[in-house]
């Protein structure tokens, strides 16, 4: 079994195809650009008559902006475009991740026509991937969510301030690892389902059962977990270090009078969060890629019968008749051995 180093090959794979982490960004800012058409025009409605806004451009002061923010919640458009891109940006979603982990598992170029088709391809086993996480982490991480509550109200009656929080802090923690490892998981379950689709059942279609693909997920997390796990982490805190970073310092330039300084740095940081959870993607390809599913007999079915041809003589003889079987031929014809009495 190779052991490759799954955190230089995983960002050689991301820099390689970069096309899925530009189109995913581009498609993100795009809807992100459209949705928030609606919220511009309600600033405008409320702030360009306004000389309270020039408390938000020289100053930026919290108490009108939370008096703007109060405005439109109270003048809320219909609820039903309000919403419209959740469930578009979740079809996007389910198309864009298949055709990502595609690209990387058959190191195939990252068009957007490659992405869409093989996306679309997955689409269906993806959602029943994402329903089954959903079920799993609902029921392991809802008993942790309760007990972290019961504790936290027990801490906030005896303690305050910072000995309240450190307190606090260990369940947080343990609840972060654990949806890590979760996450982690079904990350496993869908890189070794679109290596699934290179396989084909006897019938001769592609083999679809998500259900074959939670074995092998688990053996290779269970086989591989101090390496996998420790660079799933490291990327995810890389990646909140890059976002918490840069809003930091967008905080601090909020009252400078040109927005296009603070745009750049907040999508920057964003970005890297991004390339960041590309960067995971891809060394969790490269792990499956070490450790890839049984070959045949694996995928056998006992109760699917395996189709056999049957046995059909030549309807056209072979026209020329066998060659006879004759003895071999006696070694003394062709070894003349003259005795000594003709030679005198």
């Amino acid at each position: 079994m190779r052991r490759r180093s799954i955190l230089l090959h995983g960002l050689r794979l991301v820099l390689t195809i970069p096309g899925a982490l530009l189109w995913t960004y581009a498609l993100n800012l795009l809807l992100a650009f459209v949705f928030s058409l609606n919220f511009h025009s309600q600033l405008s409605s409320i702030l360009d008559r306004s000389l309270a806004a020039e408390r938000l451009n020289s100053a930026f002061d919290l108490g009108t902006l939370e008096t703007v923010l109060h405005r439109i919640s109270y003048n809320a458009p219909d609820p039903g475009s309000a919403y419209l891109g959740q469930p578009l940006y979740l079809l996007c979603f389910f198309i864009l991740v298949p055709g990502t982990l595609f690209c990387y598992h058959a190191q195939a170029p990252s068009h957007l026509r490659i992405l869409a088709s093989s996306g679309i391809s997955f689409f269906w086993r993806f959602v029943r991937i994402t329903v089954l996480a959903a079920f799993v982490s609902l029921a392991i991480l809802a008993p942790l969510f309760f007990l972290q509550t019961a504790w936290t109200e027990h801490v906030d009656n005896t303690q305050v301030g910072r000995a309240a929080f450190l307190q606090e802090l260990p369940g947080w923690i343990l609840i972060f690892l654990v949806a890590a490892l979760l996450r982690l998981y079904f990350d496993l379950v869908e890189v070794y389902t679109i290596q699934l689709a290179d396989q084909y059942r006897p019938s001769g279609k592609p083999d679809r059962r998500v259900r074959r693909t939670l074995l092998p997920a688990l053996r290779t997390l269970r086989q591989n977990f101090t390496r996998a796990y420790a660079t799933f982490l490291i990327l995810t805190l890389l990646g909140f270090a890059a976002v918490i970073f840069t809003g930091r310092i967008a905080m601090h330039m909020l009252a400078q009078p040109r927005v296009w300084p603070v745009f750049l740095l907040a999508q920057a940081g964003l970005f890297c969060m991004m390339l960041t959870r590309f960067w995971q993607r891809g060394a969790e390809t490269i792990l499956a890629a070490d450790n890839p599913l049984l070959s045949p007999p694996y995928y056998t079915d006992p109760t699917i019968p395996i189709p056999t041809i049957p046995y059909t003589p030549d309807p056209q003889p072979n026209p020329e008749p066998a060659a006879p079987s004759l003895p071999e031929p006696d070694p003394g014809v062709f070894h003349h051995e003259t005795s000594r009495n003709e030679e005198t």
